[in-house]
């Protein structure tokens, strides 16, 4: 995908109809520092058509040890932690309201910004060497990536208390129990997951999923009459479509696939 000019902390790929973006700081575990969070942007902004979802995953041994605490360090600047915590809210803004669905592939560390990064993508896939940490508590700082919002609608806000005055950390099993993924697999087999899955999606009307990205969640937190008013608009929207009425057709005349135990 070279379409997108990306730091070196990133390296894009593409797969037919998906798109995989690997954070690529090794060195650092995959910490988040400003060039590869604006990175990240840039890469959600400007995906190439005919791209119907991605796959986000951490080269090496973890997902993302969270922020480059050098980013945080130096002169006292209310003003630029404000702006700082900002660009990191535009940037999963991008992510978790953009225009094609994303998958995250967890291993290792997916602690902090990491945590916050792997919470504004739609699917989670982990594995079994995954572990969760939210040590901001520790650090005398506070989350500024959006997980002060996100992760507690995953995981409740009983354990992100826990998490972040303690210290504790969830393992891949105790983080799917809680929320956090969706899928749980062993190690290694993470990647081909999160692929299967993009490409299921990938083959679902565009406007579909769209409003499951876009109108769901905010249905979701609205009250129920408000709820119920943009769930109409939204199905009469996407059920009009011509693409949605080709798809009913094709079910109705036994040209689609039907629903079946396990798919």
């Amino acid at each position: 995908m070279s379409e997108v000019q990306l730091p070196p902390t990133l390296t894009a790929s593409r797969e037919g109809d998906i798109g995989i973006l690997r954070l690529s700081r090794v060195a650092k575990r995959n910490a988040l520092d400003d060039e590869t969070v604006m990175g990240l942007r840039r890469y959600f902004m400007e995906i190439p058509e005919g791209v119907g979802a991605v796959v986000l995953h951490g080269e090496g041994q973890h997902f993302s040890a969270g922020l480059d605490l050098s980013e945080v360090t130096g002169p006292i600047d209310i003003h630029r932690g404000v702006l700082h915590s900002q660009m990191w809210h535009r940037a999963f803004q991008e992510i978790q309201f953009g225009r094609v669905p994303v998958v995250s592939v967890l291993h290792g560390a997916v602690v902090g910004g990491g945590l916050e990064l792997a919470a504004s993508t739609h699917i989670r896939v982990a594995e079994r060497s995954a572990y969760y940490g939210l040590p901001e508590g520790q650090r005398g700082i506070f989350l500024g990536g959006g997980g002060s919002v996100r992760i507690p609608r995953l995981i409740g806000v009983h354990r992100v208390q826990d998490m972040m005055l303690t210290g504790r950390t969830l393992s891949a099993e105790e983080g799917h129990a809680a929320g956090i993924s969706q899928y749980l697999v062993d190690e290694g087999a993470g990647l081909a997951k999160g692929i299967e899955l993009a490409r299921k999606m990938a083959k679902n009307a565009a406007m579909t999923n769209f409003a499951v990205m876009h109108a769901l969640p905010r249905i979701a937190e609205s009250d129920p009459a408000t709820g119920y008013f943009t769930e109409s608009l939204m199905a009469a929207i996407a059920e009009t479509t011509p693409e949605a009425q080709q798809r009913l057709e094709d079910f109705l005349q036994k040209r689609a696939a039907k629903v079946l135990r396990g798919s």
